[in-house]
Parts: structure tokens; sequence; C-alpha cells
């Protein structure tokens, strides 16, 4: 009687840990289900601001090359023929010749500048240079900006092949620091630094007003830097900010997700 009652006790046991352990499998499995469920709902959600993001950087690129062409072709030639213009009045009235030259010379300047801003405008341009060099010739023409004092660092011999993605997008996140640091900083020396070793970065400091970046991120006006954040992810790319009031700004582009 004791043994039987002694086995109907264990066999108890036995199926309510049977019992116990199937619940804890089928909880597991419905955990992992879960866990594969949102990480593919993550995914896509990823794929679809990739895509969305891609969207708007085409049709911003698109626009940027209109104007560009716009530039080239309207503004450019019309500058062309009102220095031909002043040329022709030099030779029929030589008296004039030294008053004009100035004004010839102001409008061959106009006209070098509008064909560096087309040039720096249309991706077409961007993406048949070098990288580098296409990023230095523009701090050449922002130099002239006598308010403020760049500094071009690149470290490295090797140059990295940039896919024609990257160059334009790497471009465009340099450009809209620097329009956002000539806008907001009030700096009066900007420095980019280049690196190629141990994949690429591009390190861009002012020494600005600089701001609150946790404050700012969240804030509908902080619509700069969340364009070259979107933009960075394009690519795969990471950002990174450091900013404090009063101690100026650096932003950080790189190919690695731990900078």
């Amino acid at each position: 009687m004791n043994t039987n009652f002694a086995f109907g006790i264990i066999i108890v046991v036995l199926f309510a840990s049977l019992v116990v352990l199937f619940c804890v499998l089928l909880g597991k499995l419905y955990i992992n289900k879960i866990k594969n469920y949102t990480k593919v709902i993550y995914q896509k959600d990823i794929d679809f601001q990739k895509t969305l993001n891609t969207t708007i950087i085409e049709t911003q690129e698109q626009v940027l090359n209109n104007i560009s062409q716009d530039l080239h072709d309207d503004a450019g030639q019309q500058l062309t023929y009102i220095n031909f213009q002043i040329e022709n009045l030099k030779l029929d009235s030589p008296l004039l010749k030294e008053t004009l030259e100035p004004l010839s010379q102001s409008v061959s300047n106009l006209s070098k500048s509008i064909r560096s801003i087309s040039h720096s405008l249309n991706n077409q341009f961007i993406t048949k240079q070098n990288l580098l060099k296409v990023i230095e010739t523009e701090v050449e023409r922002l130099q002239k900006n006598p308010s403020i004092h760049f500094h071009f660092l690149k470290t490295d011999a090797i140059e990295k092949t940039f896919t024609t993605n990257e160059k334009i997008v790497i471009y465009r996140i340099f450009q809209e620091i620097i329009n956002n640091a000539f806008k907001h900083s009030k700096a009066t020396e900007i420095t980019i630094t280049i690196r190629n070793k141990n994949g690429f970065s591009m390190t861009i400091s002012d020494n600005g007003k600089g701001f609150d970046y946790e404050l700012v991120k969240e804030s509908t006006t902080s619509l700069g830097l969340k364009n070259i954040t979107a933009r960075a992810s394009i690519i795969d790319y990471a950002i990174e900010v450091q900013s404090e009031p009063e101690k100026g700004t650096t932003i950080i582009l790189s190919e690695n997700k731990n900078i």
C-alpha cells in the first residue's frame, strides 16, 4: 500500500515536472518567436526609413542639380555677357578703362564664385572627382570669407575608394555641417580633419558658441543635425556630436559604428 502510494507520488511529481518543463520550453519558444518577430519588424522599419531617406536625398540632389544648371546656364551666361559689354566699353572709351577695371574684375570674380558654387551643387561634378580633392577645393573657396579661418588636415597616405553614394553623402554632410557653423556657431576657426587609417572618418570642429546637444537633438529646430544623421544612415555611417555651450562643437562622421 505504502509502496503503491509512494510510486503514485513519484508519478505525479514526474508528470508535474514534465508539465512545468513543457511550459518552460513553450514559454521560451514563444519568447524567441516574439524576439524574432520584433527583430523582423525593426529591420523592416529600418529598411523603410532608409528607403524614405534615400528618396528624400535623391529629390534634394535633383533640386540641387537643377539649381546648379540654372546658375551655370543663366547667371553664368548673364555675367559673361555683362563682362563682354564692359570690355567693349573699354575698347570704345580708353579714358574709361581705369574706371571700368574694378567693375570688370568684380564681375569676373563673381562669375568664378558662381561657377564654383555650381560645381559644388552638382553631384556629377562630385562623383567624377577625387572626394578629398573636392572637399579641399571647397575649403579653398570658403577661405575667401575673412570672418572664419579654415584648417584642412589629412592623415594617412592611403586613399579610400568611395562608392558613388558615399561620395555624394559625405560631401553633402560636409556642406551641411559647414553651413550650420556659418549660420549658428559664430565661430572664427573651423578645422576639418580627415583620417583613412582603420576606416574613414571626417571630424569638423569649430570654436563657436556651442550648444547643449542633449537638449537640442530632440528639438524641432535641429533639422540640420537630423538631416546629416539621416544622410549618414543611408551609407551605414555614424554621426557623433560633441558640443557644450561656450565650448565649440565637434561633429564626427565615421564608417565605423563604434567611434
